[in-house]
């Protein structure tokens, strides 16, 4: 199993290696469904979008998406590849 290190937007400068394969499918998953402006999607949008573009080989029946999305979201914010809205709830969008 190959691995790649992740950020955390909350925690910058605390890198964690997680499985490179379940990461960039839900990376792809994510940037697929983000709209690429404001106002976006609020994270419960987005989980509920991402299992239909995940890989079934990966994410049986969506096993473990939530926490992986939630896991890419923090990484692709570190990265400013994704915004967060500051708003209540959360909304994102593509950077």
């Amino acid at each position: 199993m190959t691995k790649i290190a992740i950020e955390n937007v909350n925690h910058p400068g605390k890198v964690e290696r997680v499985d490179a394969a379940m990461f960039e499918a839900m990376k792809q998953a994510v940037l697929t469904v983000l709209p690429a402006s404001a106002p976006g999607m609020t994270v419960g949008e987005v989980q509920s979008a991402v299992p239909a573009h995940l890989p079934e080989t990966l994410y049986p029946g969506g096993a473990k998406a939530g926490w992986w999305m939630k896991a890419v979201q923090l990484d692709l914010e570190a990265k400013g590849l994704i915004k967060r809205e500051k708003t209540k709830p959360l909304r994102l969008h593509r950077a």
